[in-house]
C-alpha cells in the first residue's frame, strides 16, 4: 500500500481496472493518469482489457450515429421475446 494516505496511487492490476472508466473519461488526476499508463505500459492483461474497454465504447459510439436497420419480423420477434410487443415501433417511413 502506499506510504502517502493523503495521495492515492495505483499499485495492482484491480486498482487500474477501477480506475479505467475515469481515465477514458479524463477525470483522472495528472498523477493517476501517469501510474495508469506506466502500468498499462508493461502489463499485458491490463492492456487488452483497456483496448477492449476503448474498442467496445468506440462501437457503442457508432451504433448510436448510426443504428443498424432490423427487418421487422426481426424487430417484433426481439420485442416479444422481451414481452415488449407494446413497444414495436410503427412501421418505417
Amino acid at each position: 500500500m502506499s506510504s502517502h494516505p493523503q495521495h492515492q496511487h495505483i499499485s495492482d492490476c484491480q486498482e487500474v481496472l477501477s480506475h479505467l472508466n475515469d481515465y477514458i473519461d479524463g477525470e483522472l488526476s495528472p498523477e493517476l493518469c501517469a501510474e495508469l499508463e506506466a502500468h498499462l505500459a508493461v502489463c499485458h492483461n491490463c492492456r487488452v482489457v483497456f483496448d477492449t474497454l476503448n474498442k467496445t465504447l468506440y462501437l457503442v459510439h457508432q451504433l448510436r450515429e448510426n443504428p443498424p436497420e432490423l427487418p421487422e419480423t426481426v424487430e417484433y420477434r426481439l420485442f416479444a421475446v422481451m414481452n415488449l410487443e407494446q413497444f414495436v415501433p410503427r412501421k418505417r417511413k
